[in-house]
């Protein structure tokens, strides 16, 4: 398989995985809630959704990617019983 076809593997999935999880997030907090934390205080709301939802993205894509990475993995056979 193809390092694209990969890379679509994993991020197609990622991109839904951040889209719920921005939905389910900002559905409970308000940006404007989040002043305290810093450069997110200079930050619009906008910026805060965008900046946020890249951030669910990349973790998604890597959880995404870990399992690729696992499922490429050859496993070995179970040990055959001893016959003494």
């Amino acid at each position: 398989m193809d390092l694209r076809s990969l890379l679509m593997r994993a991020a197609w999935p990622a991109f839904l995985a951040a889209c719920v999880l921005e939905l389910m997030v900002f559905a409970v907090v308000d940006p404007q809630d989040l002043r305290d934390f810093g450069p997110l205080a200079q930050m619009s709301r906008q910026g805060v959704y965008t900046l946020a939802f890249f951030a669910f993205w990349l973790i998604s894509l890597g959880a995404c990617g870990l399992t690729l990475w696992l499922d490429a993995t050859p496993s070995r056979p179970p040990p055959r019983p001893s016959n003494d």
